[in-house]
């Protein structure tokens, strides 16, 4: 049984829950004593929370895990999984929490169109702040891997729950069942373009070291990204495509600080638009992007 990835949990954790604030005890989001999940089905096929192409060993080990059930999403070979990016693994709505460093740690709950859940926890980063909420399909990136919270190690904590928030001791991802006391390497379809081809980039890499994203907005066809460098007080936009991969379409991305001009990258091109990058400190910015017909355009936030 490795030692990587496991979490030191809190005896309970309603305690780490009661120091949240009001606002985060109203989503009534506590979590439920661990049970197995009977007879009812989880309705929602789930992909790996990974990027396309990637592997990681999924690990329901026990006992001692609390939940017991939850996958620990760990390394896999030489592939080390601190700071791969993190992906709804079904549509629905995602919800942002930061219990600091106790318990999950910052972590996002996803509600799904049959009422089940899936939770992600140890999260490094977040696109959203604690508190926001956000419409993601399967695939949007919600956050990169850490060790937040009460964990001892880089992994990712990932939890599937029935509509009645009772977990599901023996979760499916790409349509391999993880039981408990069970490893195995699955690799992800995540993420993946037409044809399971994938986009080779991601928001990180394109905007390049020190930018987290703090913000997405969905397209057809793709998704807009707001990221933040805290070193120099830079902003990044860069719109990702899902379809038409390695063909040139019609993309753009733009930035504009308030008070400045607007800044815009636009073209037909294979797999994203931009990196458009302007600094703003202490500026509202307003932000988006386009594949295809499908705009998204923010209004000014983002002001810190």
């Amino acid at each position: 049984m490795l030692a990587i990835g496991r979490p030191t949990w809190p005896k309970t954790l309603k305690l780490a829950v009661l120091a949240v604030s009001a606002t985060f005890a109203a989503a009534a989001l506590i979590p439920q004593a661990a049970s197995a999940q009977g007879s009812s089905v989880m309705a929602v096929s789930h992909k790996s929370p990974f990027n396309c192409g990637k592997t990681f060993n999924a690990n329901n080990w026990t006992p001692t895990h609390n939940p017991s059930g939850s996958i620990d999403w760990q390394n896999y070979g030489s592939d080390t999984i601190n700071g791969e990016t993190v992906r709804a693994t079904a549509a629905g709505t995602a919800y942002f929490y930061n219990l600091g460093n106790t318990s999950y740690g910052r972590y996002v709950e996803i509600r799904h169109s049959d009422g089940t859940r899936t939770r992600y926890a140890h999260l490094a980063t977040q696109v959203k702040a604690a508190g926001s909420s956000m419409t993601v399909s399967q695939g949007t990136v919600i956050g990169t891997v850490g060790s937040t919270g009460g964990s001892n190690a880089p992994h990712l904590h990932y939890e599937q729950r029935t509509s009645s928030g009772a977990m599901d001791t023996s979760p499916t991802v790409e349509g391999v069942t993880v039981s408990l006391g069970t490893k195995k390497a699955i690799k992800s379809t995540n993420g993946c373009g037409g044809g399971g081809t994938p986009n080779p980039n991601t928001p990180e890499s394109v905007c390049g070291a020190g930018f987290t994203v703090i913000d997405s907005a969905a397209l057809t066809g793709g998704r807009a990204y707001l990221l933040y460098n805290s070193g120099n007080s830079n902003n990044c936009v860069v719109t990702l495509k899902t379809t038409n991969l390695g063909k040139g379409s019609a993309v753009s991305a733009f930035l504009e600080p308030q008070g400045a001009d607007r800044k815009t990258d636009s073209g037909s091109f294979d797999y994203y638009a931009g990196p458009v990058k302007l600094a703003a400190p202490g500026k509202c910015v307003k932000w988006g992007g386009s594949v295809g017909s499908s705009t998204y355009t923010s209004g000014f936030e983002h002001c810190d």
